[in-house]
């Protein structure tokens, strides 16, 4: 598997959110409650996957361009669509999304390629909307083979600055950055305000 479009990739991602100790523990329950206090309001999920964040926020669409993951959030009543489908859907309409996220994208692409999927989608934020960035930390960079490029809080800022987004809040959760190189599930969150 060299390619999140793969349908093997979501496989693998519905494989890893399966396990029972991820059940038992409910490991999701402190990612819902950060996505729930950013207040994000209606939001577009780009590279949403299987939905996980995507089922957490209070009013998401979501945007994959792997087919078969778009299929698995659906069966879950998520609203989801591939990036092919999105072109022609009504929803999409510029101006109308209070927020955009990218979680456990950007270490997928290139910058250059990062960049252009962001300004691709920036015409359906609100003038004043807010962009959210997430990637993981030292011990989860390696934990996927299509992880290309180490994107720490430094490049999130970098980031959204390139977009024309004054940072709001850039930090690591749940725990404190040192924890990122034990702690497989570590993850950089950035999140800006557009500039108006």
């Amino acid at each position: 598997m060299e390619d999140t479009r793969d349908p093997e990739y979501a496989s693998r991602l519905s494989t890893l959110e399966s396990k029972t100790w991820k059940r038992v523990l409910n490991v999701q329950a402190p990612y819902r409650w950060n996505l729930k206090r950013l207040d994000l309001g209606k939001t577009l999920d780009i590279g949403c996957g299987l939905g996980r964040n995507l089922a957490n926020l209070q009013d998401g669409i979501g945007v994959d361009h792997n087919v078969e993951s778009v299929v698995i959030a659906r069966s879950r009543g998520l609203r989801a669509y591939s990036t092919m489908e999105w072109a022609s859907e009504p929803q999409a309409k510029e101006g109308s999304f209070d927020s955009i996220l990218l979680a456990h994208v950007l270490e997928h692409l290139s910058q250059s390629d990062a960049d252009e999927v962001i300004s691709g989608y920036l015409k359906f934020l609100k003038p004043s909307g807010n962009l959210v960035l997430i990637c993981p930390q030292e011990k989860g960079f390696p934990t996927d083979p299509t992880h290309i490029r180490w994107v720490d809080s430094e490049e999130l800022q970098s980031t959204g600055t390139r977009h024309g987004f004054t940072e709001i809040k850039n930090y690591s959760f749940p725990f404190p950055r040192n924890f990122g190189k034990l702690f497989t599930y570590n993850e950089f969150v950035y999140l800006g305000r557009r500039d108006t």
